[in-house]
């Protein structure tokens, strides 16, 4: 699966990004996407995935409230809506997707497998200023 991530920029404090993650040349429909970031001298970590039919979701507590998962199946996309983004939010950020037709229980283990095992994207760089 070859995915491209876009979407990302130079923001304030406050504002607003919307992330997208892409397919080319295969469907979506039957991968579990998630958002993954990276901030220079940190970890990778885990920001939310979204089940393959959409009604599984997961978001990090760090994200939780403020960045929302969705996918449109017509458009072959998963879109990550990042709001009241914080100067803490600047990283890279990644998608990877994990064939998985069935909804998950446990985000946490469902981010876990897809980062040993899923495809994944180009990041693209969000900043947040303060």
């Amino acid at each position: 699966v070859q995915l491209q991530a876009s979407g990302g920029g130079l923001v304030q404090a406050g504002g607003s990004l919307r992330l997208s993650c892409a397919a080319s040349g295969i469907s979506l429909d039957n991968y579990r996407i998630g958002w993954f970031r990276q901030a220079p001298g940190k970890e990778r970590e885990g920001v939310s995935c979204i089940s393959s039919s959409g009604d599984s979701v997961y978001y990090a507590d760090s994200v939780k409230g403020r960045f929302t998962i969705s996918r449109d199946k017509a458009r072959n996309t998963v879109y990550l809506q990042m709001n009241s983004l914080k100067p803490e939010d600047t990283a890279v950020y990644y998608c990877a997707a994990d064939f998985a037709p069935s909804k998950f229980i446990n985000g946490i283990a469902a981010m876990w497998r897809m980062a040993r095992v899923g495809s994944w994207g180009q990041g693209t760089l969000v900043t947040v200023s303060s």
